[in-house]
């Protein structure tokens, strides 16, 4: 589907994201291990946790959806879990097969996941070897590290992993092999990545301390089921930031979004770049902090470096800071950003051809990019490369650019964002 974007003449208004998808997945997936029913509020529709639950449904878990955006599940408990009769589809979404994969390492019984074209093209190797030393047996494609991945779950035992990148995922899926090992499972990452794993396991008492960088998780006997309020994801609140904080005429509310310390990067990075980014009414729902968060036109001047600790507090934003350093002064570094390169699409790569496309001046490093700005752009023809993630990164981009932006592969923003464009309508005026 194509969709044609110009620049309003201001943007103002309020909005209310979907759900945080990194904590939907994670709320589905452990109440369905819990003992007992627990109700999910404010779930992300996107297409990614669909297929989570789809996965869990053909696990023997009973999921349902009484009305749009609430789930009640029906925990089978820790050993609960049946033999699919068919194969697990993830679909696009590599949180659901990297942390289903965890847990299906320690059942009794065999399972292959999949999923679309762009989830086999990514790595799986980075869980299959150190879930292999836990005694895990799985076997790939691609000399064991592309899916599908074939699972015959057996006993496992904890085991001290250091991970050689910082990486939600990847920590999760470990500590949740670590619920069904023997002794204790320390994952230790370079630094840390976002918790809601840590936070959700926590809340439903796993027995599970964090040191520094270093996570450990113990045998449970049992997860309490936990009700769960869904904060309204920050990734998807970044389009708006972005958009408003570039705009000449604009004023954006984003309501009820979730502000995790290990989420924040975004926010953190465009207030040093000159946004002028409030934020209000501070809560916390759930065990996550959640506030609404106001942008308004600013003057943005280039960032001198983005790496280290920031990233991984920033990781799938970091196109839309690429995009946001067009129309900052000076010159903007992104590096050890290389995981960018493995998500759902080569974001370094994809990131630097699109914009180049509208007249960015941009540069692709083998970690990131650098920007050079401030670059009027200009309306061209953009293509998603079926990443959610880059259809809304050209809308943004078509909102702030001078002339018509055509988005081609404008509905792959259903992954993680259904409402996108009505949003985007609903802000211009």
């Amino acid at each position: 589907m194509e969709r044609r974007v110009s620049s309003p003449r201001s943007l103002q208004g309020e909005v209310t994201v979907p759900g945080d998808k990194s904590i939907s997945h994670r709320a589905v997936l452990f109440n369905a291990l819990a003992d007992g029913s627990a109700h999910i509020r404010n779930f992300a529709p996107g297409q990614d946790c669909r297929s989570t639950v789809a996965c869990l449904r053909n696990l023997g878990v009973a999921v349902e959806e009484p009305r749009p955006g609430v789930l009640v599940v029906h925990g089978v408990g820790l050993p609960g879990l049946a033999e699919p009769p068919d194969v697990l589809d993830a679909g696009n979404s590599g949180t659901t097969i990297r942390l289903l994969t965890g847990v299906l390492a320690a059942q009794p019984f065999l399972s292959v996941v999949t999923g679309d074209g762009s989830l086999r093209s990514r790595p799986m190797g980075r869980i299959i070897q150190p879930l292999r030393l836990m005694g895990a047996q799985i076997w790939a494609r691609g000399g064991d590290s592309l899916a599908p991945l074939a699972i015959h779950g057996r006993p496992l035992q904890g085991v001290r992993h250091r991970l050689p990148v910082a990486s939600a995922q990847l920590k999760s899926c470990l500590l949740l092999a670590g619920l069904f090992a023997t002794g204790e499972t320390v994952v230790e990452e370079p630094v840390a990545s976002r918790d809601h794993t840590e936070r959700l396991l926590r809340a439903m008492g796993a027995d599970l301390s964090s040191q520094g960088n270093a996570v450990t998780v113990r045998p449970a006997k049992a997860l309490r089921p936990l009700d769960i309020e869904v904060p309204g994801d920050i990734s998807s609140a970044a389009a708006w930031l972005v958009a408003g904080a570039v705009h000449p005429h604009a004023r954006v509310t984003i309501k009820g979004v979730g502000v995790n310390s290990t989420r924040t990067g975004i926010i953190d990075i465009l207030r040093e770049m000159g946004a002028r980014i409030t934020l209000s009414g501070q809560r916390d729902v759930g065990g996550e902090p959640v506030a609404d968060l106001t942008v308004e036109s600013s003057a943005l001047r280039g960032h001198e470096e983005i790496a280290g600790a920031l990233i991984p507090r920033a990781i799938d934003e970091l196109p839309l800071v690429a995009l946001a350093a067009c129309f900052a002064t000076g010159k903007t570094t992104i590096r050890d950003a290389q995981e960018l390169r493995v998500k759902e699409s080569d974001r370094v790569a994809v990131t630097a051809q699109e914009l180049r496309r509208l007249g960015a001046r941009i540069e692709e490093r083998p970690d990131g990019m650098v920007v050079q700005g401030p670059t009027p752009l200009r309306g061209a023809l953009g293509e998603s490369h079926g990443d959610h993630r880059l259809a809304m990164l050209l809308g943004v981009a078509g909102a702030l650019a001078s002339g018509e932006t055509v988005v081609s592969g404008a509905d792959d923003v259903a992954v993680s964002y259904p409402g996108f464009w009505d949003d985007l309508a609903s802000l211009s005026r």
